[in-house]
């Protein structure tokens, strides 16, 4: 195991597995705010440019979390249930067939909406709330090269009910700032 790996396993423990589910509610909360607040200012021609060929636009960000989230949602509903999901880890690049198809307004809809089914599950889960149920979830993070470059590191981690909804934090986080990189990019 990398350090890198250790630090992220670590982080979702103490941030996930020892927290009380109101915390990470409100902590995943305050992520989904920020994300819908950044994007509802963000046009529709902003965003489907792409700032360079090899880079997703900003619609292509939101496509991705909007096909991550909606089988995140339904794995979580299973560790809930004290079961683990059937499926195999969700893969890091899902993205829909045509990510630049759909009217922009109509995809923020849709994330809001997940968004919302995501926290009224979390809502409704008791402080004592507890199961030993785990799913399989992919983990990327940059990772030091020995040249001193970064790379993306993948890895499946088993995780615990609290963890899985800690990653909907971190998962909006990463993903709104590689929006907010996009448009800044298309700046001259």
């Amino acid at each position: 195991m990398r350090p890198e790996q250790a630090k992220a396993r670590e982080y979702l423990y103490r941030k996930g597995t020892l927290l009380a589910p109101s915390v990470i509610r409100e902590r995943v909360s305050a992520a989904f705010e920020a994300t819908e607040a950044f994007l509802g200012g963000v046009s529709e021609g902003e965003a489907r440019r792409r700032p360079v060929p090899t880079e997703w636009c900003v619609q292509e960000v939101v496509d991705h979390l909007v096909e991550t989230h909606r089988p995140s949602l339904d794995e979580l509903r299973c560790l809930l249930r004290g079961e683990r999901p059937a499926a195999g880890p969700i893969p890091a690049s899902l993205q829909s067939r045509a990510p630049l198809e759909r009217p922009w307004p109509e995809l923020l809809a849709e994330l809001g909406r997940l968004h919302a089914e995501i926290l009224e599950l979390l809502v409704r889960i008791p402080d004592d709330f507890t199961s030993s149920a785990q799913a399989s979830v992919v983990l990327v993070i940059n990772a030091k090269n020995a040249d001193g470059s970064e790379s993306p590191l993948h890895w499946v981690e088993e995780l615990d009910w609290k963890a899985y909804a800690v990653i909907f934090r971190l998962h909006e986080i990463d993903h709104v700032n590689q929006a907010r990189r996009a448009l800044s990019a298309l700046s001259p």
